[in-house]
């Protein structure tokens, strides 16, 4: 960038897991030239992994992150069934899925009551000393009360199972460890129905106030781009098994049951060396073209169904906005969180009761019988990858992770430089536009701390340099 340009710092960007940063480029005459969002944290667990046994993965992986341990506690399991080569018990992949459904409702809860509704119901201009979740417990206490029940539901699952909310090593190669008691199964039961209401309550909610937000809609990551995840054989929603699918923003299936494990034929990640981030892509369309965009915005556009009752009339509602095409607008992922939200409440219900799921017979025994495992499932935020490489002692070489977060790293750089071209006016940058390039972000609901774990204060500052480096604005959040 010449002297003449002036750049724009957001550092770290707030509400969401990690630390990060934006830099927002301005040419000569003011306007925005390019922006970016680094991920200023290095990421190790791939590298210090090797060298572990593939039986002790899950419990390593699952501490990768404590916002989402089950998603890669599962992916990692899943990945040790490939190099057992087994078929693991119906029991034990009925709670697996029990338990991700429990991380979903957690995760997403999580990502829309604490994160993002003090947006939705403050307003993006409000006061940033109490456009947070404690403000939003003084204005809506029982809204806030709800999202806290709803969470503290879905880490309920997760501990029945697990024994613990945070970093369970119960999923194992072959299966889990512990099968799911009757004392469990009615605690979960009894919860349900204030699970439901709080779900339907706030898709209700958000239904209601969308439209003050069309700008934001239009802004905020509303372009076209591919989408990708996972579907189940007969096409419907799917967070744990099945095959992947690729669609554009037309709604058209550019691929359709696509092995996971074959991942590496038709996703390629390419780096920067402003991002400790991988930027995967879909290969056939290049870099940076192959952009696409995973997580619940795109599960809902990918699926032709959902598998519950009030779901799918949810789904339904959500694609009608679209008008037979993929909804494109970043900010509709807050939408397609409470859809997911309903589903998994009513995807647990009928997982408890499935005579399945009671069978004591939740582990597969074997021994080392390929030398390469490759583990998918959808996390909260998008599909995940594990993949490893293992010697005749079940000793890891090599590990490759692709997360959630990384494959929506190029749509998140795009809605950063669209929020800018829009807001960003001149040297002077009101804290609402900045609020609302971070918004642009947190609609992703990225988890840095996949990458990292951070600790201490996250204070905010924005600095304004003229085309001299002479300092024309500065703003500081604690």
């Amino acid at each position: 960038m010449s002297a003449e340009n002036k750049t724009i710092t957001i550092d770290p960007v707030t509400r969401l897991e990690g630390h990060a940063r934006i830099t927002i480029h301005l040419d000569a005459g003011g306007a925005v030239e390019d922006a970016r969002f680094h991920v200023t944290e290095f990421r190790g667990f791939e590298k210090f992994c090797e060298g572990r046994p593939l039986w002790e993965m899950p419990g390593i992986t699952a501490r990768i992150c404590g916002i989402c341990p089950v998603s890669h506690l599962l992916a990692s399991a899943k990945a040790g069934d490939e190099v057992l080569a087994v078929s693991v018990p119906e029991a034990a992949a009925n709670l697996r899925r029990l338990m991700n459904l429990g991380q979903i409702i957690q995760s997403h809860a999580l990502s829309f009551f604490h994160l993002s509704a003090p947006d939705l119901l403050l307003g993006m201009d409000a006061d940033p000393g109490t456009r947070n979740v404690f403000g939003l417990m003084a204005k809506e206490p029982d809204l806030a009360r709800d999202g806290i029940r709803l969470r503290q539901f879905g880490q309920e699952v997760i501990e029945i199972l697990g024994g613990k909310k945070i970093h369970p090593s119960w999923a194992v190669p072959g299966g889990v460890r512990v099968p799911l008691s009757e004392k469990g199964r009615d605690a979960i039961r009894e919860r349900l129905p204030e699970a439901r209401r709080i779900s339907r309550e706030a898709l209700d909610l958000f239904r209601k106030i969308a439209e003050r937000f069309a700008e934001e809609a239009a802004v905020l990551g509303d372009f076209s781009t591919l989408f990708l995840g996972l579907v189940a054989k007969d096409g419907g929603w799917e967070h744990y098994d099945g095959t992947i699918r690729v669609m554009d923003s037309e709604g058209i299936r550019v691929a359709d049951g696509l092995d996971p494990r074959q991942y590496r034929s038709y996703i390629a990640e390419a780096v920067e060396d402003w991002s400790y981030l991988k930027f995967p892509y879909y290969r056939e369309r290049g870099y940076p073209d192959g952009a696409y965009r995973v997580g619940p915005l795109a599960r809902l556009n990918l699926c032709d169904h959902m598998p519950t009752p009030l779901a799918e009339e949810a789904r339904q509602a959500f694609r009608a906005t679209a008008d037979g095409k993929a909804v494109t607008s970043s900010f509709y992922y807050h939408y397609a969180r409470l859809v997911e939200i309903l589903a998994a409440v009513e995807e647990v219900e009928r997982l408890i009761d499935d005579e399945k799921t009671r069978s004591p017979r939740i582990r597969a025994e074997a021994g080392v019988n390929r030398s390469n495992g490759v583990g998918v499932s959808e996390a909260p935020r998008g599909t995940l990858f594990h993949d490893y490489e293992v010697d005749e002692h079940g000793l890891i070489t090599r590990v490759n992770l692709i997360i959630a977060t990384g494959q929506n790293n190029l749509a998140m750089n795009r809605t950063v430089l669209q929020a800018a071209r829009h807001y960003i006016k001149g040297s002077a940058i009101p804290e609402g536009f900045l609020n609302r390039i971070e918004a642009g972000v947190r609609a992703f609901d990225p988890c840095l701390s996949c990458s990292t774990h951070a600790l201490g204060q996250m204070p905010l500052q924005v600095t304004l340099y003229g085309p001299k480096g002479e300092k024309l604005d500065e703003r500081t959040r604690d």
